[in-house]
């Protein structure tokens, strides 16, 4: 469905954007819209450009603090599909791909995709767990919330009790080779 969908994007796309751009011809003018067109590109070029480097300062400096990064290669995705949408002359295109790349816009389009990627991960781990399969995370288990996954919903199932009771301990490691 998704192929066909996204098929169905890239078709529908550019009558779109010709649509768009005759509509605001129509008010501006050829010479301003052509302008206009022009001056978004740049614009956002510009704005990649300075935002790619705040990203990649965030991401550089959450590897030299030793920390796992979090939002940090998902604010660099957007901030790479939002520059090639700016590139492409159009008004939606540009509309799309500032709010891939404005530092405003971005958190709430960060967490729709990462809601929308945990419902398509939960949807095939169901289907995996209909042919007898474990899913991706193991049974039951919760994606990871400091990527933005939001947490399951209701009681995590797919997991077994323990088989026994739970006895408290601490290991000690006995170096000693004898």
């Amino acid at each position: 469905m998704l192929p066909l969908l996204m098929f169905l994007a890239f078709l529908l796309l550019p009558v779109l954007e010709i649509f768009v751009a005759i509509q605001v011809s129509a008010v501006l003018g050829g010479w301003q819209t052509a302008v206009l067109l022009l001056a978004g590109s740049l614009l956002g070029a510009w704005l990649v450009r300075r935002e790619g480097r705040r990203a990649w300062r965030a991401l550089s400096g959450a590897f030299a603090g030793g920390a796992t990064p979090e939002r940090e290669p998902a604010d660099a995705g957007l901030l790479l599909a939002g520059g090639m949408l700016l590139l492409i002359p159009g008004f939606v295109t540009d509309v799309l791909g500032l709010a891939f790349v404005l530092p405003f816009t971005r958190p709430p389009v960060r967490r729709l995709l990462a809601a929308y990627a945990a419902r398509r991960i939960r949807a095939a781990e169901q289907r995996l767990a209909a042919q007898g399969l474990d899913g991706m995370f193991g049974p039951g288990a919760d994606l990871p919330p400091h990527l933005g996954f939001p947490p399951r919903p209701g009681p995590a199932t797919g997991r077994r009790p323990a088989d026994g009771p739970v006895i408290q301990g601490e290991v000690i490691h006995d170096d000693r080779t004898g």
